[in-house]
């Protein structure tokens, strides 16, 4: 899954990870993802720091909270770069924390190291 208030971002994400054969889900926003997350159970969910009505710390905080997806990897994506948003994205259960602007080895190498690799995985 990905989640992000940029189209560009959404759309760039999703055309990196079909080329590798990923199933994507998209969401614009925190509340958006909680709902497709239930439905969807992804794999693997990248989230952007930065939105609006839920940022991407709360966004992930709650994921985290729930007993059902507190296992799935969650990958904040933001364009700062610095300690302290990286540590908070730690405290919040993030699984890793990659600045934007990514390049398609960089979601690759996330996916493939939290994604079950036996099948197309969703994400």
């Amino acid at each position: 899954m990905v989640i992000d208030d940029s189209n560009t971002i959404r759309r760039s994400a999703e055309i990196f990870l079909k080329q590798a054969g990923c199933e994507i889900i998209l969401a614009e926003d925190g509340f958006d993802a909680l709902a497709k997350i239930t439905d969807r159970q992804p794999d693997v969910i990248f989230v952007d720091v930065m939105m609006p009505r839920l940022d991407g710390y709360q966004t992930c905080a709650l994921i985290k909270k729930n007993s059902r997806f507190k296992s799935t990897p969650v990958i904040m994506l933001s364009s700062k770069d610095g300690l302290f948003d990286k540590a908070r994205g730690r405290i919040v259960g993030s699984n890793e924390y990659l600045t934007k602007p990514f390049t398609k080895d960089t979601l690759l190498t996330a996916v493939q190291r939290y994604a079950p690799s036996d099948n197309v995985s969703e994400i």
